[in-house]
């Protein structure tokens, strides 16, 4: 696919704020599934980009003097391919860091009883088929309800409220994955949907969480929990890290301004 994206942000303040700093991963990075074609990120402060230490293209933005708002904007094609969600499996970090448990993804004994009837199979089964069931136990189990939780939401909440979002399903699938020994880690994204009549959970909200495991001798595989299907050429991926708070889009601190209401606005189009 040949994929236009539009993403804007707008912070607004209740009074002036004197300084403010806005961390974004809004790049996407080349990879074996899509080709980055054009790409511009604006902010009205300073921007400055750096390479983090999953690998994600990301920027600073520095706000300097009195202002009432800021806004991020984002712009850029992107060509997409459909590998069957799968990716080569070296990309200059070691899977096995991967293992390590977050905040996001700590386990617990609901999680852990809730993996084990699809761990009991996993000899039987393979890697591969034993992680599509993991994916569909968590669509089953917690429903998909947009804005039903926060962005601090823990998986093992998530499993206890029996609803949440993509974030959630993806921490989810990321904690089921620990314990059945396997690497994986949270990717966000964009993921282009037809409309609702499509089928997909979400349509219409283009920006997307999903997780990917790593499987040997293959590589690391695109699992959404949300929509109950690897990764197509609909999905462009922006960043990786072990959890959301290493892969947010946005991210910013701010001295002064009071309250804020922010706004968000995303769109994916495919040529």
């Amino acid at each position: 696919m040949k994929l236009t994206i539009a993403h804007e942000t707008h912070y607004r303040f209740e009074e002036p704020a004197r300084h403010s700093i806005q961390y974004l991963r809004l790049t996407p990075r080349p990879d074996h599934a899509q080709l980055v074609r054009s790409w511009t990120v604006s902010t009205p402060g300073k921007l400055r980009s750096w390479t983090d230490g999953f690998g994600n293209l990301a920027h600073v933005s520095v706000q300097d003097g009195l202002h009432e708002e800021v806004a991020v904007l984002v712009r850029g094609e992107v060509e997409t391919m459909d590998t069957t969600g799968v990716l080569p499996p070296h990309d200059g970090l070691p899977p096995l860091m991967f293992l390590r448990e977050t905040r996001y993804t700590r386990l617990d004994d609901g999680i852990r009883e809730f993996v084990a009837p699809i761990a009991e199979r996993a000899s039987d089964e393979g890697q591969v088929a034993t992680l599509h069931n993991l994916m569909w136990a968590i669509r089953d189990r917690v429903a998909y309800q947009s804005g039903s939780t926060h962005v601090h939401g823990t998986a093992g909440e998530a499993l206890t409220h029996g609803y949440g979002v993509c974030q959630d399903h993806a921490h989810l699938f990321i904690a089921g994955c620990r314990v059945l020994g396997l690497p994986a880690r949270y990717v966000s994204g964009y993921l282009f949907s037809e409309g609702e009549e499509a089928g997909e959970v979400g349509a219409g909200v283009a920006s997307h969480a999903w997780a990917e495991a790593y499987v040997e001798d293959l590589g690391w595989v695109s699992f959404d929990a949300s929509n109950g299907v690897c990764a197509t050429d609909a999905y462009v991926r922006l960043a990786v890290a072990m959890d959301y708070e290493g892969a947010c889009p946005v991210r910013g601190i701010r001295r002064g301004g009071g309250l804020e209401e922010m706004t968000v606005r995303v769109q994916v189009l495919n040529e």
